[in-house]
């Protein structure tokens, strides 16, 4: 039986081969590397927000809606059997009566609610007791005016403008010898995790005359600012930002004196003042209304 000779040993002597491995490793080893990227630097930044504390205004829509379903009830409810709870021809009849009618016009237009049978004298007087009934029970408590005068002197260090809408935390610094406004940040420090960072450079920025409560431990978002047009030969590291939301329960900044202002403003206030790519990347986080 012969036994097969492998090819490289035939005719008594080795015959040599380059791998297509080695050569791989020869020409690559001979090419420069491309220089490694540095390591980023981490941001971590709070978008501080003050929820809404007025209704939001009706539409026309709802304002008839509501009209209609007004005017449905009272076509279709009971009559109110008043001579069971007042006394006929007493005060708090005369009271009723007069509240009653004023509904009745609300519902149905002012010509509807008839007018009581009653002397111009007898009226006139018991107009003045339902008056004088109103200012006795008058409580403290006022409602909220829709426009504050925070809104007209355009205060917007107030936290009681904009009382229908969301608003939002910016704090102004100087930057290489421009103000910029954007949200407070700051570095996390060796072994600190980021939504620590977060409340505690939030503390240092705006100071802690005010109660915040950080929403969640992970970031609703990250901003990473454009890179310059023309490439560097030494890179440098990219600055990347996670962004935090919290709220504001009581209190108000005070901000540290490396800032310049800060301001409490809209979704859409806030595009004024930031820059550009910036507001692309922060516009998604915020709420429209």
């Amino acid at each position: 039986m012969s036994r097969l000779v492998p090819p490289c040993r035939r005719a008594g002597h080795i015959v040599s081969r380059n791998l297509a491995t080695a050569a791989a490793e020869s020409s690559s080893s001979s090419s420069p590397r491309p220089p490694r990227a540095p390591k980023p630097i981490l941001y971590t930044a709070v978008i501080l927000n003050r929820a809404p504390i007025l209704t939001p205004s009706p539409t026309p829509f709802e304002r008839a809606f509501y009209a209609y379903q007004q005017r449905i009830r009272r076509a279709l409810h009971n009559p109110f059997p008043s001579e069971f709870y007042f006394k006929q021809g007493s005060l708090l009849e005369a009271r009723f009566n007069a509240e009653e009618r004023f509904r009745e016009r609300v519902a149905w237009g002012p010509t509807y609610a008839k007018e009581d049978d009653v002397s111009p004298e007898r009226k006139a007087a018991e107009q003045a007791a339902i008056d004088q009934m109103a200012l006795q029970e008058k409580s403290d408590d006022k409602l909220m005016p829709r426009v504050h005068p925070s809104d007209a002197a355009r205060d917007y260090h107030s936290l009681d403008r904009k009382g229908r809408r969301n608003l939002y935390l910016l704090l102004q610094r100087a930057q290489d010898g421009k103000s910029v406004w954007e949200f407070p940040r700051g570095q996390p420090e060796e072994g600190e995790l980021l939504h620590q960072a977060a409340q505690r450079e939030l503390y240092a920025n705006c100071g802690k005359e005010m109660d915040t409560w950080i929403v969640a431990r992970k970031p609703i978002g990250m901003y990473k600012p454009p890179g310059p047009a023309t490439p560097s030969p030494t890179p440098s590291p990219e600055k990347i930002t996670f962004f935090f939301k919290a709220h504001i329960l009581a209190g108000q900044v005070r901000p540290d004196q490396t800032f310049k202002d800060f301001a409490w403003v809209t979704k859409q206030e806030i595009e004024t003042r930031v820059k550009r790519a910036y507001w692309e990347g922060v516009k998604d986080m915020l709420s429209d209304h």
